[in-house]
């Protein structure tokens, strides 16, 4: 091994002990949740809705592209309502009059005390509501008959949506058990089974002790790390980080001098999809946007009657993962060849073969979308049925999106097998493979929430792609790309590059692993899981100001090695792109997402625009800049140098930049600053409510984002994508070989020159 075997026992040591207590947390999740009625009765026994008929409304509520219109127990779009606070303020005010009608001594605590009380006989497995409960019960049925129904069109729906009297019943059905379950209280416990959420006080529903509690030590989580991380750093500064002082002097190799295989061909055809999947994902996102500023009218074109809002949203949703997740196949295939030094016969046949895949998954999944949306009678189940928001694909095309993602890697292994033969299992062609398999491996665990799955269940697996997936094992193949990157173009040493990969896996996954369970707070699932989640969240931050700190010596690497050698460093726009992604990795999702994630305040604020704007700083700041980075390094080689334009690169840098900081700045943070503070001065529903949202002063402040939407998409996406056309075009130029000398971008002066020695004399 080149580094120390300790790296090692301290990975296995920290994935060992986390996915430990999620296993533990796993189990009580199973056992302990929101239990599901076989059947609701009224007092008198009469059957209002049956477990059957809360799956159904599930099923449905997914089908319909629901979860991207509203939410439902803090989760999902945010144009539409919270779902589960709806139905619980407008069942509860139902409810509070009836008392006063019948004269209550006192009507509030009447009201509250029939809320909280837990009928479920457990035994039977019925759950009995009080006549007061069962009579609003009705009468919702009706109110959201016309909310679906002829009132939808003017929501940012399709046209009477849905107007089935029996799918009415069993959305209304599903609803009705949501609010239920966040106002009975847990038996052996005095808050509810969604620990008191949403904050409502017709039920009682007020922050929990518990809330409190894990909110102050969350906070001493942090404050403490990063003491003991900046301590550690202070005294070992010289020895970890982005460092490459006892790299020699080197001749960085022109990229018109380099030879490209067959496969690093085909992948243009990847970065031209990517580019224009990239651009159709802002304007679909664009579009989604204008719906919160003018709802009925896109510049005096009716949107809504043929694009409605939830097709936007869940079509910008899936896209901004798919075009992400394609970039780092691209990259990764890109990459292999120059790790293992050859091109395996018929390599590039089976790229084709997954870019086909990829493409057939892409527009197979958004057609089936469409048409689930759309609510076309046969547009159903796992074939085109849609799921739960960021799995909205359809049944099928998520597992064949797992089985593409495990061709992926199989395609890697088949051009580095060479090198695995002769490399220590902890050395970085190694951490290469296992960081690629873990991509699909976590990824494939979406497919355990399924449209029938009990929602707190489906929402802890959801989560492990969401959260894991994205912000633990995405993360790690990120750091393992860009460190093979400066090894390849010896920036610094393989030992270096190890160093940080190890010691970012060890910090991230402290954090990262358990803090999954931050986004499960509400969703009916037991209070141990607000306690870890709380905690290790409030740890992922540590490392992000650690990468911050070292974010200079990462970005003064090209020029340091470009100073000692007499060929300029070919790849600065890549650079900056990576420096973009640790830039936006501390703001978007350090500190935008640490604001949310203390338990008091997601308790007001989850599924505001402030869940946006963490979503969309992390999400395109990190992973959309990083895919950028790996077409900026590929493209560098596929398009000539003659051909090579710096001007589009660096419009395309700073337009994407300055579009997204605008994007967050000027209008997704105050939104949601001021509907977090409507959240706690005049409760959630309010906050949530299509009269706030469209109140002047927000319809303003969704206006003002204009610009920044189309600096970002004419100055950033579009160049971007005449860069990667013109990569296309002339993926057939320059030499194409199938061997070429192992991480040789560079040539050591002295050292072996390949047939370089001539480079030293060369512009």
């Amino acid at each position: 091994m080149v580094v120390s075997g300790g790296w090692v026992q301290g990975v296995a040591l920290v994935m060992l002990l986390g996915f430990t207590v999620l296993g533990v947390l796993a189990w009580r999740t199973y056992t302990d949740s929101i239990p599901v009625p076989d059947r609701v009765t009224d007092s008198s026994g009469q059957v209002l809705f049956t477990h059957d008929d809360i799956s159904a409304g599930q099923q449905l509520f997914q089908n319909r592209g629901l979860m991207q219109y509203g939410s439902v127990m803090g989760h999902g779009g945010y144009l539409g309502p919270d779902f589960t606070a709806d139905y619980l303020r407008r069942a509860s005010d139902d409810t509070l009059q009836r008392h006063r009608d019948a004269g209550d001594a006192d009507p509030t605590a009447a009201n509250i005390e029939d809320w909280r009380t837990n009928r479920l006989d457990e035994a039977s497995g019925t759950l009995r509501l009080s006549d007061y409960q069962a009579d609003a019960y009705r009468t919702l049925t009706d109110h959201y008959a016309d909310y679906f129904g002829q009132d939808s069109h003017n929501l940012g729906l399709l046209a009477n949506d849905i107007t089935d009297p029996q799918q009415v019943h069993q959305l209304v059905s599903f609803f009705a058990w949501t609010a239920w379950g966040s106002a009975a209280q847990r038996p052996g416990h005095d808050y509810s089974y969604s620990n008191n959420w949403p904050a409502e006080k017709n039920v009682g529903n007020s922050p929990t002790a518990d809330m409190v509690l894990w909110s102050a030590l969350s906070l001493l989580v942090l404050i403490g790390g990063i003491g003991v991380m900046f301590a550690i750093y202070g005294r070992w500064s010289a020895r970890i980080g982005w460092h490459a002082s006892d790299a020699p002097a080197i001749l960085f190799v022109p990229p018109a001098r380099v030879g490209l295989t067959r496969s690093q061909r085909v992948t243009a055809w990847f970065w031209a999809a990517i580019s224009a999947l990239f651009l159709l994902q802002t304007i679909v996102g664009a579009a989604a946007e204008h719906y919160r500023a003018d709802l009925t009218s896109f510049f005096g074109f009716d949107l809504a009657g043929w694009f409605p809002y939830n097709l936007a949203r869940t079509w910008h949703v899936q896209l901004s993962l798919l075009w992400t997740a394609a970039s780092f196949l691209a990259g990764g295939i890109f990459l292999a060849p120059f790790i293992s030094g050859r091109e395996p016969r018929h390599q590039s046949r089976w790229v084709g073969v997954l870019f086909v895949a990829v493409c057939v998954v892409v527009f197979g999944s958004l057609g089936g979308e469409m048409l689930s949306i759309y609510g076309v009678s046969w547009a159903k189940g796992p074939l085109l049925g849609q799921q739960w928001e960021y799995l909205d694909l359809p049944r099928i095309f998520q597992a064949a999106l797992t089985g593409g993602m495990f061709l992926w890697v199989f395609i890697i292994v088949r051009a580095i097998r060479g090198r695995l033969r002769t490399e220590s299992h902890g050395n970085l062609p190694w951490v290469f493979f296992f960081s690629a398999l873990s991509i699909p491996a976590f990824y494939a665990v979406g497919m355990l929430a399924g449209t029938t799955t009990q929602i707190s269940v489906a929402e802890y697996w959801r989560f492990w792609v969401v959260h894991l997936w994205v912000e633990d094992f995405l993360e790690l193949f990120t750091t393992v790309m860009v460190a093979y990157i400066f090894v390849m173009l010896g920036v610094v040493r393989e030992r270096v590059a190890l160093g940080i990969i190890y010691m970012d896996v060890i910090l991230y996954s402290v954090g990262g692993v358990l803090g999954t369970m931050h986004h499960v707070y509400f969703s009916g699932t037991p209070s141990s899981n607000m306690a870890v989640g709380a905690v290790f969240s409030a740890a992922e931050v540590i490392p992000l100001t650690f990468l911050t700190v070292e974010a200079w010596a990462f970005t003064q690497l090209g020029a340091r090695r470009e100073a000692r050698s007499s060929t300029p460093f070919p790849h600065r726009w890549c650079v900056m792109f990576l420096v973009a992604v640790g830039f936006w990795n501390f703001v978007g999702a350090g500190l935008f997402g640490f604001i949310i994630n203390l338990p008091i305040v997601s308790y007001y604020e989850i599924g505001t625009a402030l869940t946006a704007n963490h979503a969309h700083g992390s999400m395109m700041g990190v992973y959309g800049m990083m895919a950028m980075a790996l077409a900026m390094f590929a493209l560098r080689y596929l398009i000539p140098q003659d051909r090579w334009n710096e001007r589009l690169a660096k419009v395309s840098f700073w337009c994407s930049n300055i579009g997204l900081a605008w994007m967050v700045f000027v209008t997704l943070l105050p939104l949601g600053a001021l509907q977090l503070y409507r959240s706690v001065g005049s409760g959630y529903f309010e906050a949530r409510s299509l009269n706030y949202i469209t109140e002047h002063r927000n319809v303003v402040l969704e206006w003002l984002r204009m610009p920044g939407d189309v600096v970002f998409i004419v100055g950033g996406v579009v160049p971007f994508l005449v860069m990667a056309v013109q990569g296309w075009i002339h993926r057939h130029d320059g030499r194409t070989v199938d061997e070429l000398p192992v991480e040789r971008l560079f040539v050591e002066v002295g050292g072996e020159d390949h047939g370089y020695a001539e480079l030293a004399g060369e512009d």
